[in-house]
């Protein structure tokens, strides 16, 4: 597993607005988007490609177009949704899937609830979107449900993350035998008692949507 950390000033001032608990959900969704397409800036330069030729006004001109099958992007509902704006502007061919899951808050453990996926990932490169790494269990878990439909490079776009949560993942990825990269903007200090990064930003999904009662 590799992990790369954005440093780019324009990465790190969006990120300190969204950590300051004043910043309104708007500002925040705002901020959150300009974030995620930084970042994916980053993430996509992988991303496969094949040779094409086009026709300007004044010549022929070689260059490359997106390979096939197309990328496709999998935010985890509900706070990745959030982020999926942002990664599809600058994407806008990709194809687009989503995964529900839910983290049982005793024992951190994620399950499966919903997902709307090709049912052959064979040769796809996907790219995950969860706005924090925290504790690796969540993503983990997604990531081992795309690999299990045949997914074969998966790169995890995360707005912040944790060590504790990067070496919980690398170790739940163990028996993964398929390149995984994660990009995010910090590697915070810490996790709490309670499983949220320290100093972070609180919780991603509240802070996007508000709290649902």
């Amino acid at each position: 597993m590799e992990t790369h950390v954005v440093d780019h000033p324009l990465v790190e001032a969006k990120l300190t607005t969204l950590r300051d608990e004043r910043t309104e959900s708007s500002t925040f969704r705002t901020l959150a988007d300009e974030l995620v397409t930084l970042l994916a800036y980053e993430a996509t330069r992988g991303v496969r490609v094949e040779d094409v030729t086009v026709q300007t006004p004044v010549a022929a001109a070689h260059g490359v177009a997106l390979a096939r099958p197309r990328p496709l992007v999998v935010p985890i509902l509900r706070a990745g949704l959030g982020m999926l704006e942002g990664m599809m502007r600058l994407l806008p061919t990709a194809e687009v899937g989503f995964l529900g899951m839910v983290r049982d808050e005793e024992t951190l453990r994620a399950s499966t609830y919903a997902e709307r996926l090709p049912a052959d990932l064979s040769g796809r490169q996907c790219y995950v979107l969860d706005p924090m790494l925290a504790t690796g269990g969540t993503l983990a878990a997604a990531i081992s449900f795309l690999v299990e439909r045949g997914a074969d490079d998966i790169t995890a776009i995360c707005l912040l993350a944790a060590p504790e949560g990067c070496a919980n993942l690398e170790q739940g990825l163990a028996h993964v035998d398929v390149p995984v990269r994660i990009v995010t903007a910090a590697m915070d200090e810490k996790l709490n008692e309670v499983g949220y990064i320290v100093p972070g930003l609180g919780d991603a999904g509240d802070r996007l949507y508000g709290v649902a009662q």
